[in-house]
């Protein structure tokens, strides 16, 4: 190992220690099962935007989003983003207060708890099944995220990709088990300023490396289409694309995800003082705005970068996810306090996958152990059990991640795609409706969750894979979550109203307008 390596290794070590310092200096503060899913409803206003925003990136922020960019040019990645930032402001103006003082009157601390408390589900239909799609989605998910690790230190220092995938799993296991939400939430906000420095570090030196963004741009202007927001160019190939109205609106519908991200309403849920939810709104927002507008430029530095010989000729854009780390590497061999500056950024890239990852193990621990095993089978048990029950969910959940994401060459980008749109079919129309819907009841929603989330599979594997050449070769999340939508609102008028006693409690008093973030 040289001496810059060492270097590197020394930053990320100081990170990944400070990670888990986090875990033990909050460990203490869950003394209940709400405590360790929720924080106890006790996080500020920063805490909760830039940790909502860390935990909604993940690699794909750093790994995905830059590597779509450099292979294909600004449309994907663009609109992608510009959904994304648009779901981003929509979310936090809609849904972010109401679903605060909803489920803080219904004493619901988890998203199935909520929509069973809502709809006064006594079958715990409604909970086994948002419980189940959890899982089902937030555990490839989860698998990303330890993907985008096990490249980033097989890349960087040659280890074995499943060795270092597993290292970096149970460094978030170790601080997830001992501090829960609190501990997940404070490490994503610090996670979330690694990251940004790292965003900004890297597009600075990899402008001075071409010297300059005229020369950036100049050198991309020679592929046909790559600028262009309609068209694109396939840089393995060589060719121009085609992007038109439908693949833009098929895109602009990851915006729609957000809606139904567990991950990202628990934070709405977890914030201390509902009337700080407009300053978090305006702090997410502009940050999303900033950092995926920062990392599709890097995306396009790349390719300069890539011409000079500075980093490596990347065949697809599975390949091309290793940009940053490419960088980092570069800007090491100026140097030990460059070095110590790459191993920032690659503490960066940890960061923007390990802030996804630690909440979408919680999300999905708080599935198994509190939704699916005491409320739904009625298993009794101490808080002291159900915490350690809790902990040894997040645990097994780990190890099937751990087991999805053996292979190296997995795509980043493309798994959070499919478990976005799965969140964003099953939850978004029930999240909308259940909020602003007073009709809507448990059967609605019950068909909502089921039909949205077979069409996910059925656009994706049966649909786009037979008409691949068709209009229906389309994101799945706006087919999926139309469906959704249309199921609630059809089951909900064709079967009895849902119960005065809920409807009131939660649509009277005080005024609707009091539930808008203004």
């Amino acid at each position: 190992m040289t001496t810059s390596s060492i270097v590197i290794l020394i930053a990320i070590i100081i990170y990944m220690v400070a990670m888990v310092g986090i875990g033990f200096a909050v460990a203490d503060k869950n003394k209940t099962s709400g405590d360790f899913f929720l924080g106890g409803r006790t996080l500020g206003p920063f805490v909760t935007a830039m940790s909502a925003e860390a935990s909604d990136m993940s690699g794909w922020l750093l790994m995905g989003l830059p590597a779509v960019a450099l292979m294909g040019g600004l449309p994907e990645a663009s609109w992608t983003a510009i959904g994304l930032a648009a779901g981003t402001y929509l979310n936090w103006l809609f849904v972010a207060k109401r679903l605060r003082v909803y489920s803080h009157k219904l004493d619901a601390f988890t998203i199935p708890d909520f929509f069973a408390r809502r709809f006064n589900d006594k079958s715990k239909a409604l909970t086994v099944v948002a419980a189940v799609m959890i899982i089902i989605f937030f555990v490839p998910y989860t698998a990303s995220g330890f993907s985008a690790c096990g490249k980033l230190f097989s890349t960087l220092f040659g280890m074995d990709y499943l060795t270092a995938m597993i290292i970096s799993a149970i460094v978030i296991v170790v601080y997830c088990t001992l501090g829960g939400f609190l501990a997940a939430s404070t490490t994503d906000f610090v996670q979330s300023i690694v990251m940004t420095v790292a965003l900004f570090v890297v597009i600075g030196f990899g402008e001075g490396a071409v010297r300059g963004f005229d020369n950036v741009f100049h050198n991309v202007q020679s592929l046909t289409g790559y600028l262009d927001l309609f068209k694109g160019f396939d840089v393995s190939t060589g060719t121009t694309g085609s992007f038109g109205a439908l693949s833009v609106f098929s895109t602009l519908a990851w915006g729609l995800g957000y809606f139904g991200m567990p991950h990202i309403l628990l934070r709405f849920m977890a914030i201390e003082d509902k009337n700080k939810l407009k300053l978090s709104r305006r702090i997410a927002s502009v940050w999303v705005v900033i950092s995926m507008g920062v990392a599709i430029l890097i995306g396009v530095i790349g390719y300069s970068l890539m011409q000079a010989g500075l980093i490596p000729t990347y065949a697809n854009s599975s390949a091309a996810e290793t940009v940053i780390v490419d960088i980092a590497k570069l800007i090491s061999s100026y140097g030990y306090v460059p070095a110590f500056v790459g191993g920032i950024i690659l503490a960066g890239i940890l960061a923007s996958t390990m802030s996804t990852a630690d909440s979408q193990l919680l999300a999905a621990a708080s599935a198994i152990s509190q939704n699916i095993v005491q409320e739904t089978f009625g298993v009794k048990m101490s808080q002291k059990k159900s915490m350690l029950l809790a902990r040894l969910s997040v645990v097994v959940i780990s190890v099937i991640a751990v087991f999805l994401a053996r292979d190296p060459n997995s795509s980043v980008f493309r798994i959070v795609s499919f478990a976005w749109a799965g969140f964003g079919a099953v939850f978004g129309p029930v999240v909308l409706c259940a909020l602003f819907w007073k009709r809507t009841n448990k059967w609605g929603a019950l068909a909502g969750m089921i039909t949205g989330g077979a069409t996910i599979f059925i656009w994706k594997f049966v649909v786009r894979v037979k008409f691949a050449d068709t209009i229906f070769n389309i994101y799945e999340l706006l087919p999926a979550f139309i469906v959704g939508l249309i199921f609630i609102i059809t089951v909900s008028l064709l079967t009895p109203a849902p119960e005065k006693s809920i409807t009131c409690l939660l649509y009277t008093s005080p005024s609707p307008r009091d539930y808008a973030a203004s």
